[in-house]
């Protein structure tokens, strides 16, 4: 048997070198998205801003936060309101057994806001929601809020 070549020990060093750095990558901590532009700052503040207003109760308030075309649909199977006063009537509907918007977890990629959170509610067949919330926002103001639902708990 011959030994290795010069040239085939320098592939095979390069390749697991190679292999070693990517791997090394893939799980660092220091992989992780890139940090938000001072725009997706803002939006991610406007749409926690909007999730603390749920449990003051004031649909003034949490209006406020909508564009004049906005819409919202509250399940994926559900059709969305649209338009700011259809969002302000299906809002209405159960704004005063809001209890809190607790948010896990936020990120956004340009005008898009993505939040996991549970909503929790008083009084209702509906004690918890947990899910998903995508948010499209333009001039400061939410012109999209769909939610996806994970689970729910029910009284």
């Amino acid at each position: 048997m011959r030994p290795p070549s010069d040239l085939s020990t320098r592939r095979r060093t390069l390749v697991t070198a190679g292999l070693a750095t990517m791997a090394s990558i893939a799980i660092s901590p220091n992989a992780a998205a890139a940090e938000p532009s001072a725009a997706e700052k803002t939006n991610i503040q406007i749409v926690n801003d909007f999730c603390a207003a749920m449990a003051t109760h004031d649909l003034d308030k949490v209006m406020s936060f909508f564009a004049d075309n906005g819409s919202y649909r509250v399940t994926e199977t559900q059709e969305p309101a649209k338009g700011k006063q259809a969002v302000n009537d299906r809002i209405k509907t159960y704004l005063n057994r809001v209890d809190k918007f607790e948010v896990f977890d936020t990120f956004a990629r340009g005008p898009m806001v993505i939040n996991e959170r549970t909503d929790r509610f008083t009084g209702g067949a509906l004690r918890a929601w947990h899910g998903v919330g995508v948010f499209f926002l333009k001039d400061g103001k939410i012109v999209e809020w769909y939610d996806y639902t994970i689970s729910t708990d029910r009284a």
